[in-house]
């Protein structure tokens, strides 16, 4: 029997990016929405809501598109540790309309998902879904 999943951390896991890659750039802006937040907080708020595939260095390209874009502002503010000053972001209003609406679109998405992989099929060795044999490869 084919499995498509792999073993491993789930840091490793190539469907788990894919995933991710997908709705990155509204994890960040609900990250946003919460608070004015600095790259290396973004990313800490990810890892602690499970995303620690995230590094620093694949959010920083994505927030500067998403400032291009209008969803976020940037504003510095000193570093409480006394070092240089810190790029902060917060969101604007089509950033606040583009997390509603993709909010939306991803609770739908993910309902339709998790009806589709709730069903629960037997596959026998060897057959299809249809139970028809299979002759190689994956059916």
């Amino acid at each position: 029997m084919h499995r498509m999943t792999m073993k491993g951390s789930k840091d490793s896991d190539p469907r788990r990016s894919q995933l991710l890659r997908g709705v990155l750039d509204l994890c960040l802006l609900a990250l946003v929405a919460e608070r004015p937040r600095y790259g290396f907080e973004i990313v800490e708020g990810l890892a602690e809501r499970g995303m620690e595939l995230v590094s620093e260095g694949s959010i920083y390209p994505l927030l500067a598109r998403m400032e291009k874009a209008g969803l976020l502002e940037s504003f510095r503010r000193p570093s409480e540790s006394g070092g240089a000053p810190r790029k902060y972001y917060r969101l604007t209003g089509a950033g606040l309309a583009e997390l509603g609406s993709g909010r939306a679109a991803w609770e739908e998405f993910a309902r339709s998902v998790g009806r589709t992989l709730s069903v629960e099929v037997e596959i026998a060795e060897g057959t299809n879904a249809e139970g028809h044999r299979m002759t190689g490869g994956i059916a």
